[in-house]
């Protein structure tokens, strides 16, 4: 029998839940990953925000899908970043903090962690393994580019030479662009698909932005850290403008998957200056980065396809886990084993999703075979709920953690009344409580609970 061929494009259409058109397109999509870098969920154009201004992402926005509630899985750069690339927890990766040891960053401390990272897959490494060519440039914290499993990139993570989270990568969007685009005319020249990850050290410090910039933002009884980071985060949108602009000068965005996210939230500290606990921290305001409330593990998340993926704003809860699952169904690759996360392409599956779940542990400090050592938060979301579990992690004279403060076992808030986190309510509704906490434990079982105690 005969079968029409519109029955043909909604039976593929179908097969595919978020994708338009066909459900594996004939040539694989080049993929753009662009993670920023200390930059809080409010802090842009499209979600908001009165006074930063971030008109490329802001068009990216209009030309993707969106999700407004999206998470990491660690507010902080290192094991946030390593959640990406595997799609697993860090309790999973081993990735827990920024170094082994804040007090003595020696290499030999950091390298079996670093190996037993890389014996995990990667999406880098998948993609690679099935021809695509992928460059590094910006954050990277787990060894040289090759150590990745990238066939191109600029940081060399030798510890003799300064290697530590990106060394010469880092000055990628800072100095220039042309690395990356040179790379994709390499590519687009060999006829190869390819992965690009664009990391770079924006709006991160130090918040030294173009003068032109620092100019625009400086107003009178704006805080001068504020004023530097507006200004950040607006050179980061210049950049990501320049990058995206490329693809459409070469003619390549309607087979290119862009992918936006942030590592981890930043907020400055003179926003917080009416807070007697910031005085324990100054290098950014408490409850924001390495911290599990929102400014910490809060992100947009953007997936951009023209005439794949359909452009909307969702409310549905995404997670930096997801972005491996997503990437391998939309090169059409299998992954080997079962993630945690799911295809954010695939509405069926976000619909069937009640929870997202994450971690907090020390900064400065990892725990080798006990990633669990250094916790100082579990938490979950489900629906307009969030609770968090408060744990005695390692802490060092040196490097006080940053919500050693925090002497609350157990908070819970509702974000859709309360987005900034400002009304506890455990004591309100002990059933809400009962209920994730129940279901935190069986995401992550702890053998020692939440200390009944407050946290010295």
């Amino acid at each position: 029998m005969k079968v029409p061929i519109l029955w043909v494009f909604f039976f593929a259409a179908w097969l595919t839940p978020g994708l338009a058109g066909n459900a594996h397109p004939a040539a694989k999509p080049n993929i753009v990953f662009i993670l920023s870098d200390d930059q809080a969920w409010t802090d842009y154009g499209f979600m908001g925000h009165p006074e930063i201004q971030t008109p490329n992402l802001d068009a990216l926005a209009d030309q993707s899908l969106v999700f407004e509630r999206g998470y990491v899985a660690a507010p902080l750069c290192r094991p946030s970043l390593a959640s990406m690339l595997t799609g697993l927890y860090p309790f999973q990766h081993g990735i827990t903090g920024n170094d082994v040891d804040g007090n003595n960053r020696r290499a030999e401390l950091d390298l079996p962690l670093r190996e037993q990272f890389h014996s995990h897959q990667s999406f880098v490494r998948m993609l690679t393994k099935n021809g695509y060519l992928a460059h590094q440039s910006g954050k990277w914290w787990e060894g040289s580019w090759q150590d990745g499993a990238f066939t191109h990139g600029m940081t060399h993570g030798d510890p003799g030479r300064g290697g530590r989270h990106g060394d010469e990568g880092l000055a990628i969007g800072r100095k220039s662009m042309q690395p990356i685009k040179e790379f994709i005319e390499m590519a687009i020249g060999r006829k190869k698909p390819f992965l690009t990850w664009y990391a770079p050290f924006l709006p991160h410090t130090p918040h030294n932005p173009p003068a032109a910039l620092l100019k625009k933002y400086t107003v009178p009884g704006r805080a001068a850290d504020v004023a530097k980071y507006y200004a950040m985060c607006e050179w980061f949108d210049t950049t990501c403008g320049e990058l995206l602009g490329y693809l459409d000068e070469k003619k390549i965005r309607k087979n290119t998957l862009v992918i936006y996210i942030c590592d981890n939230g930043w907020a400055a500290t003179s926003t917080n200056r009416n807070d007697p606990a910031q005085k324990l921290w100054k290098g950014y305001a408490q409850r924001s980065k390495s911290s599990p409330f929102e400014k910490g593990v809060r992100t947009p998340i953007m997936l951009s396809w023209p005439g794949r993926v359909q452009k909307e704003r969702v409310q549905d809860l995404a997670h930096a886990i997801d972005l491996f699952p997503t990437i391998a169904a939309a090169a059409g690759l299998q992954v080997t084993g079962k993630l945690p996360g799911i295809n954010l392409l695939d509405q069926q599956a976000r619909t069937k999703r009640r929870r997202v779940f994450g971690v907090c542990h020390s900064v400065y400090n990892m725990t080798p075979g006990n990633p669990d050592g250094t916790l100082q938060y579990l938490w979950c979301v489900e629906d307009d709920w969030k609770l968090l579990l408060r744990y005695k992690g390692l802490d060092t004279t040196r490097y006080r953690q940053l919500h050693i403060w925090d002497k609350q076992p157990v908070r819970l808030y509702n974000l859709k009344r309360d987005p900034h986190e400002k009304n506890e309510l455990s004591a309100m509704h002990p059933e809400i409580v009962k209920r994730l906490r129940k279901a935190i434990q069986a995401w992550h079982p702890i053998s020692t609970p939440p200390s009944a105690k407050p946290v010295e």
